[in-house]
């Protein structure tokens, strides 16, 4: 099948939440587009409500509260949203490179790989009775003589260490407690089932990918699972084969790319999309195929991107950055590109809803 990039990108809006606006929850959105960034919080809520048609502040914390979402560090150690189901795959497939058995590992921390189950034991252990913030988990790990040489750990920030146990699937974030930073059993979510098999998840997680960012190539599946999960290149290569049949290759303006084969009648179907969007910084858009695929990034702008600008997106591409100074909306516009007035009038209405004032458009040169 051919078919061209502003094709293919208005099926990943569409996919995406963003043209149209999807009408799901929260839980929705985010097991869409298969993790989001949870820091920063107020990005993170932006990039859910930006999708969906009707929402209300603090509805991202009222879905991890009912467990519908966990928060959980994954994708390159950041922190991030996931619904229960993908994180049993995402985590999965992090946990299974065994990091914490590293030479620097067992340096650093003075720990040996048969050091790792009884620990993870006194801390779950610890927290059986609820969220702990993070001096409180300290204290409990280092009452136990094994663990006290870790004191100077939690002193000094334990957040690489406690990595470790959230990939396992032992803990993961839990709410605030006076703006600290608190920790929960993972397994108290009625949601959890536990890690799935290295395999399963390996599947589960290309399919979801080709589902919200395909059409996409071997190259931009090793960044999302290699890169971003530390997946080895030949186990993603035999995820991607496994799938058999149910892979269809197809030309993007002369680039070869894959997508699943039931989802073709769909981007046939696709029209190109002029809608504009304001999305926030380190929004799924642009970090799923990563800031470095130019048919949405323009190269000689991926730097401003990357360091977490937050971007105006017209037709899939990033025509420019945008910025709120009170209750002005800014946008720099790239060189060459801009939007239609009516466009730009009608996003910045959809972000004043969602901020919950009245906001100001610039003008459009």
């Amino acid at each position: 099948m051919r078919t061209t990039w502003p094709q293919a990108l208005a099926w990943r809006l569409r996919r995406h939440l963003l043209d149209p606006v999807g009408t799901g929850s929260s839980a929705d959105v985010v097991g869409t587009l298969g993790a989001v960034p949870a820091h920063p919080d107020d990005a993170a809520e932006l990039a859910v409500r930006v999708r969906r048609q009707e929402s209300d502040g603090g509805d991202v914390a009222r879905a991890l509260a009912d467990g519908t979402l966990i928060k959980s560090f994954a994708f390159r150690g950041a922190t991030h949203l996931m619904t229960p189901e993908h994180a049993a795959a995402f985590l999965a497939l992090r946990a299974s490179s065994r990091m914490w058995e590293l030479p620097s590992w067992q340096t650093f921390y003075g720990l040996a790989p048969d050091d790792w189950p009884p620990l993870r034991h006194v801390v779950r252990d610890a927290l059986a009775d609820g969220p702990l913030t993070v001096p409180a988990l300290g204290e409990a790990v280092v009452a136990d003589p094994r663990y006290r040489h870790l004191a100077q750990t939690f002193a000094d920030g334990p957040w690489t260490l406690l990595k470790a146990f959230a990939w396992q699937g032992d803990l993961c974030f839990g709410p605030d407690e006076d703006g600290q930073t608190t920790f929960q059993r993972l397994d108290d979510n009625p949601r959890w089932t536990g890690l799935l098999d290295l395999d399963a998840a390996g599947a589960r997680a290309v399919e979801a990918y080709l589902r919200a960012y395909g059409p996409t190539t071997a190259r931009h599946l090793q960044y999302w699972l290699g890169e971003g999960l530390g997946s080895g290149r030949r186990n993603v290569q035999r995820w991607v084969a496994d799938l058999g049949d149910r892979l269809a290759e197809v030309d993007v303006d002369g680039e070869p790319a894959a997508l699943l084969r039931d989802d073709l009648d769909e981007l046939a179907a696709a029209s190109p999309s002029h809608s504009l969007r304001l999305l926030p910084r380190y929004d799924q858009w642009v970090l799923g195929p990563g800031t470095a695929d130019a048919h949405v990034v323009p190269p000689e702008r991926r730097a401003v991107v990357s360091r977490g600008a937050a971007v105006v997106v017209v037709g899939g591409v990033v025509h420019g950055t945008w910025s709120l100074d009170g209750d002005d909306v800014r946008v720099d516009w790239f060189s060459g590109r801009s939007a239609a007035r009516e466009a730009l009038d009608d996003e910045v209405g959809r972000l004043a809803a969602i901020v919950g004032r009245p906001l100001r458009p610039p003008e459009v040169p």
